[in-house]
């Protein structure tokens, strides 16, 4: 963890940046975090940001900005604003978090990938598991080089296009994994694993929610969509006895490692996460 250098006092600013941004629940989540943790005069805003505009929007901002989170499409475009790239940014070619250092830099970090070991270790993945990705873009990325800190016994992604899965490949080498690119295929068939992992957009999964009812009890199933919810997948899944993850945990769990390298202190978890459940069912 970097570390922010920004000092305990006020006006102190952070936020998330992309577009579109308006449905964002990270200010509920970060808000609550510094109030849970007395860090008056921080406040955390979201901001809409495409692509083309954030070099000049990271550019203009003051010294009392000590950390920006990333969301779509904005993760690749982090990595060039940067002064310095974590080795796990570097690797996915993705960043969602922006760390503000002494000397005005920018220093790029990815904490999707350590959250979303963080939730499937929660959800009893252990060492060996066998891991399905859906789908083969920025997130799946992410859920790779989790699948190697969990040490997976071996990861397939079920693409559509062979092609998209193919360019996964380099990565999952330099990872160390045992990697393999299968069809869409068969519904039913998707479900023989340990861990699924969809990273597919709203809607692109819902196909498999019937085949999901049959899927053995046991196996995690992740959907990092978290809008609606449950999605048909996951709903599924439950209903066979599957170990649900949803993008509201891997939400939190970001959240909370950007938490801490924007202010240096311990996040209050469990503040965090009662104000994102109270926005989220208050939606």
């Amino acid at each position: 963890m970097s570390g922010s250098t920004a000092p305990q006092s006020e006006g102190i600013r952070a936020a998330v940046l992309g577009k579109p941004i308006a449905h964002s629940l990270s200010p509920v989540i970060h808000n609550a975090g510094y109030a849970a943790a007395g860090l008056i005069g921080w406040s955390y805003t979201a901001i809409e940001c495409a692509e083309a505009e954030l070099p000049d929007r990271v550019a203009g901002l003051g010294p009392e900005w000590a950390g920006l989170s990333l969301t779509m499409p904005l993760k690749e475009a982090a990595l060039a604003v940067a002064g310095e790239v974590s080795p796990v940014a570097a690797a996915i070619g993705a960043a969602n978090t922006l760390v503000r250092r002494a000397d005005g830099s920018w220093y790029a970090d990815n904490t999707d990938v350590p959250g979303m070991v963080e939730v499937l270790t929660g959800a009893g993945v252990t060492e060996g598991a066998e891991v399905t990705l859906l789908g083969a873009g920025g997130t799946a990325r992410a859920a790779l080089a989790a699948a190697a800190r969990l040490r997976a016994g071996r990861v397939s992604c079920r693409v559509r296009r062979r092609a998209a899965g193919e360019e996964l490949a380099g990565l999952a080498d330099s990872l160390g994994l045992r990697f393999e690119v299968q069809d869409w295929a068969d519904p039913a068939d998707v479900g023989r694993t340990d861990v699924l992992v969809s990273t597919v957009p709203k809607g692109a999964a819902d196909h498999l929610a019937d085949a999901a009812r049959s899927w053995q009890p046991g196996t995690v199933v992740f959907d990092v969509v978290y809008d609606p919810w449950p999605t048909p997948l996951a709903a599924g899944a439950a209903s066979a006895g599957c170990r649900i993850v949803s993008g509201l945990d891997l939400l939190l769990a970001q959240a909370v490692g950007q938490f801490e390298q924007f202010t240096g202190v311990a996040a209050p978890v469990s503040a965090m996460r009662s104000a994102l459940t109270a926005a989220w069912a208050a939606r």
